[in-house]
């Protein structure tokens, strides 16, 4: 448990392995996917990455499932009748309706139980830039802040949370309109990768270009260099499509020019893979400004 007085709530969007949410006393709610092909429905961990986005490679279409107010009703009440508070951090509003659900169950539980808080917060996050979040909220709960504390420094804290993000393959943002079809053919034929960030509504936005990913990985390194707030230190997550290699390579970027360690390095989950695919490369840390 993270605090005594109430439990830190979150969802599959956030990147994180079930394991290092239960570590630190988070409940992770798991939003769904499925493939075209099968009516077979999947949560975030119930398919190996690697078989998920072996199954892209091979031209398997991915939808996905925001998690719903019911679900997210009862995941909240069990820690209320418990006489416990609830505080919410969840996936980016502007990619996802999974936190406008989870506001939703928050509303009517507060009206149920007028004694206790439910706080539902939008991160204006994704992937492991809302597990980045989350683990610097768990951090605030663990020194004993209190709810309206955290849920304080989390809506302070959202719009610093760096998030830069290189694709290896455009179809994949073609097939949900983020690129034009134009675009993703000659942008794969001259070998052209994206550079990509979430912006301060929420929304992933293409940012710039550049030729070849070694020199995309390089991209993103760079903007580490430019706008974090202590370079040589603070807490750096990478996350990856089925890419360990480059992630490995984007670490070391940034060990060998300001001696920082990435904390910690985790998969891009299937629901967020689904939209850009494999090979998707993401590095997240806390900057002056997104």
């Amino acid at each position: 448990m993270s605090n005594n007085t109430f439990r830190i709530f979150t969802d599959s969007g956030c990147d994180l392995s079930p394991a290092l949410l239960a570590k630190w006393g988070i409940i992770c709610e798991s939003l769904k996917f499925r493939f075209d092909d099968s009516e077979q429905e999947y949560a975030n961990g119930d398919m190996p990455t690697s078989d998920f986005y072996q199954k892209m490679r091979d031209g398997g279409v991915a939808k996905t499932a925001a998690v719903n107010s019911e679900e997210f009703s009862l995941a909240f009440e069990k820690v209320l009748a418990e006489g416990l508070d609830v505080l919410y951090i969840g996936f980016s509003s502007g990619i996802s309706n999974t936190f406008n659900a989870g506001r939703i169950a928050a509303r009517e539980l507060q009206e149920k139980y007028p004694d206790r808080q439910v706080i539902a917060t939008d991160s204006l996050c994704a992937s492991a830039g809302e597990g980045l979040l989350v683990y610097l909220a768990y951090k605030k709960a663990a020194e004993g802040a209190s709810i309206d504390e955290v849920a304080k420094f989390v809506e302070d804290t959202r719009l610093h949370i760096c998030h830069w993000f290189t694709v290896d393959d455009l179809v994949y943002l073609k097939r949900g309109g983020r690129v034009s079809p134009t675009t993703a053919l000659v942008g794969n034929i001259l070998a052209i990768k994206p550079i990509m960030h979430v912006d301060n509504a929420g929304k992933l936005i293409k940012i710039a270009t550049a030729h070849g990913r070694k020199k995309a990985i390089a991209a993103l390194a760079q903007h580490y260099t430019d706008s974090a707030v202590t370079p040589t230190e603070g807490h750096v997550f990478i996350s990856h499509a089925d890419c360990e290699a480059d992630a490995a390579l984007l670490a070391k970027m940034l060990k060998d020019k300001h001696g920082v360690d990435v904390e910690i390095i985790t998969d891009v989950g299937p629901v967020i893979g689904a939209h850009s695919g494999p090979g998707t490369l993401a590095l997240f840390y806390v900057g002056n400004e997104r």
